[in-house]
């Protein structure tokens, strides 16, 4: 079986050594390439996305840690980085496997391996998408709740409470925004705000760092998760072809 691979870097050199190693690999293929994770984004969702993307961490337009919680619901992300500390962190978000540069042949081929026995089973992305829903212990003591995840408007974190607003109503559980966000599905929810997470499908408005949602509420954009957010909401911008 063929899989198709991703490089991301922004350093020409580590491309080019992840290039030869792809391409001495039988059964992968290298489908494209790039320097700018923003502009990489568009390539690594949807049913096209590649079986394995390679993302560097420290990179400057967008870390290699925001990119990997937009597409690894998509991509078998393994990371590529000169810095160990970034290990735990980078398993926090999923990632299958961490490269320390410089990066030997034997490892990257120990890796792939382990890559090949992972994509052979179905997609994680399949399965969300069966598993459409999620449960949480209401304030009232032994009552469970489901919630469809395309109910959910946005998620507010208040201490160790969890607010989640609906098109049904208000629920309020026992968890923190940490705790539920490692559960939520990437392809429809965003963490915007230390506070909040939103479905991305019920934002109407972004002006400046203020989202305004479908049912009216108004939203501050934390600092940190800004770039990330837009980054994610401007890969779908439709742009015209004409000059200005």
């Amino acid at each position: 079986m063929n899989f198709s691979c991703y490089v991301i870097d922004d350093e020409p050199d580590a491309i080019a050594i992840m290039k030869e190693y792809i391409e001495m690999t039988p059964g992968l293929t290298l489908v494209g390439h790039s320097q700018n994770p923003l502009e990489a984004l568009p390539n690594l969702t949807g049913e096209y996305a590649p079986d394995i993307t390679f993302i560097d961490v420290d990179m400057r337009q967008l870390s290699g840690l925001e990119l990997a919680e937009m597409v690894n619901l998509y991509t078998t992300v393994v990371f590529t980085t000169a810095f160990p500390q970034y290990a735990l962190e980078a398993f926090d978000r999923e990632a299958f496997d961490f490269l320390l540069k410089p990066i030997n042949y034997e490892r990257f081929a120990k890796c792939i391996q382990r890559a090949r026995r992972k994509i052979a089973r179905p997609g994680r992305w399949l399965q969300a998408i069966r598993d459409d829903f999620f449960t949480i212990k209401s304030e009232v003591k032994g009552r469970l709740v489901k919630i469809r995840y395309e109910e959910v408007i946005y998620m507010e974190g208040s201490a160790n409470y969890i607010h989640i607003y609906t098109t049904e109503g208000k629920h309020t559980t026992y968890l923190t925004i940490k705790e539920i966000e490692r559960h939520l599905p990437t392809s429809l929810f965003a963490r915007i705000h230390r506070s909040f997470i939103v479905n991305v499908n019920f934002v109407k408005v972004i002006e400046r760092a203020q989202i305004r949602l479908q049912d009216g509420e108004r939203i501050m954009m934390g600092d940190h998760y800004k770039q990330a957010f837009l980054a994610r909401m401007d890969s779908k911008l439709i742009k015209t072809d004409r000059s200005a």
